[in-house]
């Protein structure tokens, strides 16, 4: 438990059912992929309406410190107000000594070590003190079965250094990616400027998340990668990045899906209606299972030509789902799941207990504080609804437990939210955006 108490934000509650209009800034996991394939291009690049919070520019300032320039342009056609609304990338070469700053992002402590083994130089990595217990051996024992040097002092863990050689042999490494698919993703990434690719075989239990590998597999090919991948009908678990040359391209970045979960939420809890704005026909994204989650959970919805139209029938039902793929949806649900009519059970997600924080521990500890009965399962959660009182929920720095929280909010008078400023790692002015959101007569702008 973090944060002070000096610091608790009131969690607005609603009076009425919401009606707004949302635009959700871009996604984190789109935008530090593009900016990896952008620093490793063969040319400049463009990565328009990325998401900037501490996660993405964690990544862009750990990009820079290995050489690669990142400059900040505006482009007034894109309709995107505020500072830059786009990052121009101008590839260079990479090189150290270097420190780069993970924070406590999973996308940096797991990308950009296999960048570094590229550059020239020694890069050393650091980051929050909760990063030291995030898992990263896979991600250290693979690259260096592909011949990197990696100083970790036996940890498995961060701080490490990695000695670049501005090159990396590469080829066929084993992988067990079972608490995390950002193992695959990083080395895939990564994988076209080794000299002879990789092939990446994971052994072990279910993969999670699987939506994101094939995030990184839609990008790498965008960039001009040659990848297999199992949905092509190639082996199980097996993926394979041919060597070869990235085009620098003009990628405009997604709106966060998962970041939608809590506005989308609030349509549910409330029984009024959010649009959420630019919601994709077709995506990679998990978050866009959204859509039948909280359909089943008592919403209905549509794709306008403004966006996704999602409105809350003023029920809310328990859910019975196994949420193994979309894992990072699971505390904005366990709000609203605690909220309904019915019991639920949201199994499939173990690995959470590995994120920014144990995520089962803290769900079930803040929202039985409030009243509520949660019990952890082996790999899940089982939660009985029952009437919830105010009280300080505690967020554990993880910005998913803070919005799950302002959901809870919407329906308990008195919940207190300590150090919201979390969710500032991937949805900056998230009190901004949440207090817009009860005022009927505004549009809400990420």
């Amino acid at each position: 438990m973090t944060g002070s108490l000096d610091s608790l934000w009131p969690a607005p509650t609603a009076t009425d059912p919401v009606d707004a209009v949302v635009t959700i800034p871009g996604s984190k996991s789109a935008t530090n992929r593009a900016l990896v394939l952008a620093a490793l291009a063969a040319e400049p690049g463009f990565v328009r309406r990325p998401l900037r919070s501490r996660d993405s520019l964690l990544m862009a300032d750990g990009l820079r410190a290995l050489g690669i320039g990142i400059e900040d342009t505006l482009n007034s056609s894109s309709g995107v107000s505020g500072g830059g609304d786009a990052w121009r990338v101008l590839p260079d070469q990479l090189n150290g000594p270097a420190l780069v700053d993970v924070g406590n992002a999973g996308t940096v402590m797991r990308f950009l070590p296999p960048v570094a083994a590229l550059a020239d130089g020694t890069v050393q990595f650091d980051g929050d003190p909760r990063s030291y217990e995030r898992p990263i051996g896979a991600v250290i024992d693979a690259l260096r079965s592909l011949g990197a040097r990696i100083e970790d002092e036996g940890r498995g863990t961060l701080p490490l250094t990695v000695h670049g050689t501005g090159g990396l042999v590469g080829g066929t490494v084993t992988v067990d990616a079972s608490s995390s698919s950002q193992f695959v993703s990083a080395l895939l990434l990564s994988g076209p400027r080794f000299q002879q690719g990789v092939e990446v075989r994971h052994v072990g239990g279910p993969v999670p998340s699987l939506p994101h590998i094939r995030m990184t597999v839609e990008m790498l090919r965008a960039a001009g990668a040659q990848v297999d991948a199992p949905e092509d009908g190639g082996e199980p678990d097996v993926w394979r990045v041919a060597p070869g040359a990235l085009l620098g391209r003009d990628i405009v970045v997604e709106p966060d899906l998962s970041n939608a979960a809590p506005f989308l939420a609030a349509a549910l809890v409330t029984g009024g209606t959010v649009v959420v704005r630019d919601w994709p026909e077709r995506t990679s994204q998990p978050g866009d299972q959204l859509r039948d989650l909280f359909t089943r959970m008592g919403g209905s919805c549509e794709l306008t030509h403004e966006g996704l139209r999602f409105t809350g029938s003023g029920r809310i039902h328990g859910l019975e789902a196994d949420l193994h793929e979309v894992g990072e949806l699971t505390p904005v649900i366990a709000a609203v799941a605690a909220l309904a009519d019915s019991p639920s059970h949201l199994s499939g997600i173990a690995h959470l207990r590995v994120h920014e924080t144990d995520r089962l521990a803290a769900l079930a500890a803040e929202i039985n504080a409030l009243g509520g009965d949660v019990t952890e399962t082996a790999d899940g959660l089982r939660i009985n609804p029952r009437p919830l009182h105010g009280g300080v929920f505690h967020t554990y720095e993880d910005h998913r437990l803070a919005t799950a929280a302002a959901v809870i909010g919407l329906a308990v008078k008195g919940v207190q939210v300590e150090n919201v400023a979390t969710t500032a790692k991937t949805l900056p002015d998230f009190p901004g955006l949440w207090s817009a959101l009860l005022d009927s007569t505004t549009t809400v702008k990420g």
